[in-house]
């Protein structure tokens, strides 16, 4: 019998087919994961999460890194983790090589966005309506690093909900809180998000003065039809510090028709300044209250817990090599705003870069010698004390006594809130300070007042308040 051979495959070549996009995208997803479990989530969000897949050839995993410091540090600590992994997904993989990109080299291309333009196309054009118009972003500014504890998680959860819902949420999203308290941070990491995400969308991200600048300019130039299309036509505005426009009568009037306008086509507005809207100083009650309409979010002021959570991400972040000590001092030391606990970081990393010294206790005050000087000259027990008890008009014996009527009971707590966040003494020594009690009592008063500040907006002004005037009436 002659066999048939009408239904025999071909001989296999030996040759792997090569893979599709969505094979090579679903492989390197798999690898993110695995990694993100084996090495936590602060080291995965700093150096796995914004490699770039670029390409795999034979053998070899390309991955692109957005920063020199990210593709030296993935490069010297996480090739073979990464080796590790894609050999699960490919077993022929035997090199993983991470190079210097930016961000328009991402491979595998994503899909194209729902306007039927290519999604790099309608990035290009986001972005360039962003730069010639807007304000440019900060790109360390995103949500990734935004260090969260109690004075700020609201603000942050609000902030976060807002840039990854396509639809309003909450119109206008109003963001407000003291100087360097992080306000322009989530600025920035909601429109980096949005653009990244919603790419489709239109951004534009200014200061109110740039606005007042445009405004103006399209007045002196008689072309304030093409301003309102410019602002009219986009689907998230964000304006930052728009206490700024207190007492300029026509910018308020352009701003308000604004508002109006991209509230009635359900476009997203986001605000932000340094004081809750119904406190902004020479606006107008219609614009005051239309900015009360939809979430009103406060950061508040630091706390150590926060500041210590800043310093310990950078430390990670960078490898700058300060010690637990280090970090502690620091929290304890530089109590104003993050923005000076930054720049402090900045001073001591540099010095570190130009001299090589390891980084004490001892290094750290002749470094930061100036910031310290005025970090202690800022407030004292005595100051709080004196401050705490004038303004809840109570006597200043009061602050030592065993009385436990909530008319004491409370500015006594807010005592103890402000001496823990304003100084550098150690429960017990907050105790000793307010008739001996123990450190517990001052734990619990600490607690409590956080508590208080995250539900109620008036006690958070308060706080502020207080902290603003013990600062300003420390000053040389």
């Amino acid at each position: 019998m002659t066999e048939d051979t009408s239904h025999h495959h071909p001989e296999p070549t030996g040759q792997t087919p090569p893979l599709s996009i969505d094979q090579l995208t679903a492989g390197w997803e798999r690898v993110r994961d695995r990694l993100r479990t084996d090495l936590g989530d602060n080291a995965w969000r700093h150096w796995i999460k914004n490699l770039q897949f670029i390409e795999k050839a034979g053998a070899s995993i390309i991955l692109g890194a957005e920063s020199k410091l990210a593709t030296s540090r993935v490069s010297g600590q996480y090739t073979d983790r990464l080796r590790a992994n894609f050999k699960l997904e490919w077993p022929e993989v035997d090199n993983v090589e991470i190079r210097h990109v930016h961000r328009t080299a991402t491979m595998p291309p994503k899909p194209a966005q729902a306007s039927g333009q290519p999604a790099s196309s309608v990035r290009a054009r986001a972005m360039d309506d962003f730069e010639d118009f807007g304000g440019r972003l900060d790109p360390r500014m995103t949500f990734d690093n935004f260090v969260v504890e109690k004075p700020n998680e609201f603000a942050h959860a609000v902030a976060l909900k807002t840039a990854m819902s396509e639809n309003p949420q909450f119109n206008p999203l109003f963001l407000y809180g003291g100087v360097g308290l992080g306000k322009t941070h989530l600025m920035h990491a909601i429109a980096t998000h949005i653009r990244e995400n919603f790419a489709h969308r239109r951004v534009i991200y200014m200061t109110a003065e740039a606005f007042m600048h445009h405004f103006v300019k399209a007045i002196r130039h008689q072309d304030t039809m093409q301003f309102k299309e410019r602002f009219r036509s986009v689907d998230v505005l964000m304006v930052d510090d728009v206490q700024f426009i207190g007492g300029k009568d026509s910018t308020q009037e352009e701003f308000f028709h604004t508002f109006n306008a991209l509230v009635n086509d359900n476009k997203q507005i986001i605000i932000s300044a340094d004081k809750s809207p119904t406190d902004l100083k020479g606006v107008e009650e219609r614009l005051r209250s239309r900015l009360n309409w939809g979430m009103v979010a406060n950061i508040n002021p630091t706390t150590f817990e926060l500041r210590l959570g800043i310093i310990e991400s950078r430390n990670e972040a960078e490898g700058i090599g300060l010690s637990h000590q280090v970090m502690e001092f620091l929290a304890h030391k530089i109590t104003s705003n993050v923005r000076e606990l930054e720049g402090a970081l900045n001073r001591i990393v540099a010095n570190k870069m130009i001299n090589g010294d390891p980084i004490t206790i001892d290094s750290v005050r002749v470094i930061l010698a100036d910031v310290l000087r005025a970090s202690n000259r800022q407030v004292s027990m005595g100051e709080i004390k004196r401050e705490v008890a004038r303004h809840y008009n109570i006597r200043l014996e009061e602050m030592h006594s065993k009385r436990r009527s909530r008319n004491i009971v409370l500015p006594r707590q807010v005592a103890m809130f402000l001496a823990k966040n304003l100084t550098s003494n150690s429960y017990p020594e907050i105790g000793q300070h307010f008739g001996g009690r123990d450190h517990t009592t001052v734990m619990h008063a600490v607690n409590k007042v956080e508590s208080m500040m995250n539900e109620d907006a008036t006690m958070a002004e308060d706080i502020a308040m207080l902290r603003s005037l013990l600062h300003a009436s420390n000053q040389p």
